[in-house]
């Protein structure tokens, strides 16, 4: 028996045979040729092509992981449209007098490097994308666009890396685990992962992949993020006896549909999910989550390609409201910029995005932007319980801006005899160092906080969450993010407001009890975690000390 540890990504046990995931090879040779016109014109057929392909991948991801993460698809499909990019091709096609391929891999390579150079994670990141699609082009180009299939028996997969698409494609329904070499947690594919509840390990290093064969009997442990090749039976016996444990503790999960988030010592609190489109809005329904309490706005700018109408954002947030009956809706506010950039915008680029032009600092200096999107949601206000909520908040100025304008918004509509609510609630997002230390200032002024735990765990600590090399120094438990938790709660209650936690931490049950002594009252997190932490909220008695 072997065992190789790396980090787990999704928590669950599945045991089988190991299929290495064979990518298809992509091998160019440069070839002289005489019809330049004949070779620009088969890079555009092999990029129609592309676009079909991402297409259909979007279209899967939707129905699988949501618009969330199937949005890494579209930005794949705009960036075969960079004019960089494509100038690069015809450039090398023209002054060179070579093949398509060889014109595109050559581009691939110049480009993932300028990219790889890049300080910003985001930026790094973007390395992998580019040659994504340009091994696409290629394969189209040498008319073997197929993707990779399985055969018919369940198998765990390993290989060095895999991309969205690669990761989107595979049939879920055939796959035990994911198994990989490199990779981070904040990948995409490591997001994917978890929101196709498949077991996934990372970061195992190039020596896994040359020692183990395809058919070798293995176990993934995700919990603990190691994997077993021949496993013993003692092994064995201890995992099959985990596996079934905890697929006995899920089916135990659904029995807490229709339960109520009330401590053993009768304190409730609400239990929302964060969705990132209307398409997710079954899985909240499906998942008994109390309301929603982040929907992310901005999805309908990166999904257009164009500013998003007053109209089409009506039409959005009413579905929403009317389809959640009654039920808490908090709309957050475009938050563009940093890791979501949006052409249109024409944003500038920067040093560090993460601390730059973003969120409510675009909202603020285009209240056209801000403007259209306020009327929309006080519009659609009137067909459900809405709460809006502002995010990077720093200073009180910043809100006392946010809130006259809100005040001019409703003035506007009342003067066109516009139906809105009588109260929409008011709240700000607790996600930089500097909101949490002045949220004793800023609770008078809001109806509720929501912290950003992803944000403000990057900002506190300075650690970018994005960047796999540091992610040994993001601690989320730190004791300063959870002090910061703790005095902006504090200050919540003392000044009438109610704080809610919207962040990844909000779905670690390990700090559930910590949340409500610290007087938490919601916790928002993805659909498929609600009865997970329903469970949590369930064990916990306050009474005790």
């Amino acid at each position: 028996m072997k065992k190789y540890t790396g980090k787990g990504v999704y928590g669950a046990v599945a045991i089988g045979k190991i299929s290495i995931f064979k990518r298809q090879e992509v091998s160019v040779k440069r070839e002289r040729i005489d019809d330049i016109d004949a070779q620009k014109q088969r890079v555009e057929d092999a990029k129609a092509q592309a676009t079909a392909q991402l297409q259909e991948i979007y279209d899967k991801a939707l129905k699988e992981v949501g618009e969330a993460n199937a949005q890494i698809f579209e930005i794949h499909m705009m960036m075969l449209e960079d004019l960089d990019y494509n100038d690069s091709i015809c450039n090398i096609i023209e002054t060179q007098s070579v093949n398509a391929e060889y014109a595109v891999a050559v581009t691939s390579d110049n480009f993932a490097e300028m990219f790889s150079a890049m300080d910003d994670a985001y930026m790094k990141e973007r390395a992998a994308d580019i040659r994504d699609i340009s091994n696409r082009l290629i394969r189209n180009l040498q008319a073997g666009g197929s993707d990779n299939a399985l055969g018919d028996d369940k198998v765990i997969i390993c290989a060095d890396d895999l991309a969205p698409s690669e990761t989107v494609l595979l049939d879920k329904e055939k796959v035990l685990a994911f198994v990989t070499a490199h990779g981070s947690s904040n990948s995409h594919t490591a997001i994917l992962a978890r929101n196709m509840n498949i077991p996934a390990i990372i970061g195992l290093g190039d020596a896994f992949l040359s020692e183990i064969k395809d058919g070798d009997s293995a176990i993934v442990d995700g919990f603990t993020g190691e994997i077993f090749i021949s496993p013993d039976e003692e092994t064995t016996a201890r995992l099959e006896k985990k596996q079934k444990e905890d697929e006995e503790k899920k089916k135990l999960l659904q029995e807490l549909k229709g339960k109520e988030n009330v401590t053993l010592d009768g304190k409730k609190i609400n239990i929302y999910a964060n969705i990132g489109s209307v398409d997710n809005i079954g899985a909240v329904l499906l998942n008994d989550a109390g309301g929603i309490g982040l929907f992310r706005s901005e999805f309908l700018y990166l999904e257009s390609n164009d500013y998003p109408t007053e109209e089409q954002q009506f039409a959005a947030y009413k579905k929403v409201l009317e389809s959640m009956a009654g039920k808490k809706v908090i709309i957050r506010t475009l938050d563009i910029g940093a890791d979501k950039q949006v052409d249109y915008f024409n944003l500038a680029k920067e040093e560090n995005p993460a601390l730059g032009y973003r969120a409510i600092r675009i909202c603020l200096t285009r209240p056209e932007i801000f403007k259209t999107q306020l009327r929309a949601l006080y519009r659609a206000s009137a067909y459900g319980n809405l709460g809006i909520m502002f995010p990077m908040i720093t200073s009180v100025s910043e809100l006392e801006k946010i809130l006259a304008i809100c005040s001019e918004v409703r003035d506007e509509l009342a003067a066109e005899g516009v139906e809105m609510a009588e109260k929409v609630e008011l709240g700000i997002m607790i996600e930089t160092p500097a909101a949490a230390v002045i949220s004793d200032l800023l609770a008078p002024m809001v109806d509720f906080f929501s912290v950003g735990t992803n944000d403000l765990t990057q900002y506190t600590l300075a650690v970018d969450r994005q960047n796999p090399e540091i992610e040994e120094f993001c601690d989320t438990h730190h004791e300063a993010i959870l002090r910061l938790i703790e005095f902006s709660a504090q200050s919540a209650h003392k000044h009438g407001a109610w704080i809610g936690i919207c962040g990844e931490l909000a779905a670690d049950t390990s700090l559930t009890e910590r949340f409500l002594r610290m007087g938490i009252d919601e916790l928002s997190v993805s659909p498929t975690f609600v009865l997970k932490v329903r469970e949590a909220v369930r064990s916990v008695d306050l009474s005790h000390a």
